[in-house]
């Protein structure tokens, strides 16, 4: 059994181990992996393991020993899962491992709007509280969340984490969701349309597809409340960045936080880029230590199932 990892640095930096992967056969890890090199890295490999590496009906037909594609990732279109079918491969990724992470940074991005934890943190750091006159230095406004609205598009797993931890603050949940049947906490479901219209917070929880593309563009940023605050922790091309970009130039909505790009890493001509009132992160919400445990954990059981010939987490047809 030939393992080949392609792109080790997007999971680990040194500070997480490949072990419980590369003791399942003879492994080469490579740290990044350019897509123009992926075939010849593969090589004659049986088992390929990436995160966003593409492999693509070429890879298979160059790579005629390849019959296993383990991802790093919950994600899977990277790799063309009709291909995969009839080069006789089996796709696995790895769901529901970064739910809490997820989650945690959703609310981080939140409460540092919400109580202008930067703004704050920069006027001390620029000495706007020392010696100051008074015992509080509350100059910039700040608010609760208890009372507001947060509306989940997407009401999976990590949705659901989001609406538990904005009852936790008080908060109304409304949910915008492709299977309302499925919902068993009482959530209310309500069109998309009504969820902009309705919501001081709005958040993505959903996954990307070609109907739901730039769903939030020039439109749905319109129909928000001007106070709203947008927050897309999910997919970048989720999001019209552009239209996104101009809302807040224009104050059409009051804020976002955004730890997910259309292009990443972020490129120079970013339309989100020093955006007015955002709040960009790069891609880190899924990354705490535990959670990237996690993924490997399964990343390794998901390898081990399918040579034992009974393959988990199987995102494609065979």
């Amino acid at each position: 059994m030939k393992i080949v990892i392609l792109d080790s640095e997007t999971v680990s930096r040194n500070d997480v181990s490949l072990e419980g992967i590369t003791v399942l056969g003879e492994s080469i890890v490579y740290g990044f992996t350019p897509n123009e090199q992926v075939a010849e890295k593969i090589g004659d490999a049986d088992a390929v393991i990436c995160n966003k590496c593409l492999i693509t009906e070429e890879v298979f037909s160059k790579c005629k020993n390849l019959k296993y594609v383990g991802l790093f990732a919950t994600g899977y279109n990277n790799v063309d899962l009709s291909a995969a079918d009839r080069h006789d491969a089996v796709v696995c990724n790895v769901p529901f491992y970064s739910t809490n992470a997820v989650a945690q940074h959703t609310f981080a991005l939140i409460l540092n709007y919400f109580s202008k934890i930067r703004e704050y943190a920069e006027k001390v750091d620029e000495g706007g509280w020392v010696n100051y006159k008074l015992f509080s230095y509350f100059g910039i406004p700040t608010y609760e969340l208890a009372g507001k609205t947060i509306g989940i598009v997407g009401y999976g797993d990590i949705g659901k984490k989001v609406a538990e931890i904005a009852r936790a603050f008080g908060m109304k949940v409304i949910t915008f969701t492709r299977s309302p049947q499925k919902i068993t906490d009482g959530t209310p479901a309500v069109s998309l349309e009504e969820l902009l219209k309705s919501s001081d917070v709005v958040t993505l929880h959903c996954p990307l597809t070609k109907d739901n593309e730039k769903m939030i563009n020039a439109e749905s940023l319109g129909i928000m409340k001007k106070s709203a605050f947008f927050v897309n922790t999910a997919r970048g091309g989720l999001v019209d960045e552009k239209a996104l970009a101009q809302a807040l130039e224009n104050e059409v909505i009051a804020g976002a936080g955004i730890d997910v790009l259309t292009n990443e890493p972020m490129r120079e001509d970013c339309p989100l880029r020093n955006a007015k009132n955002c709040t960009v992160t790069p891609h880190i919400a899924w990354a705490p230590k535990q959670t990237r445990e996690r993924l490997l954990e399964t990343v390794a059981q998901n390898l081990k199932m399918w040579i034992e010939g009974t393959p988990q987490n199987v995102v494609n047809g065979k």
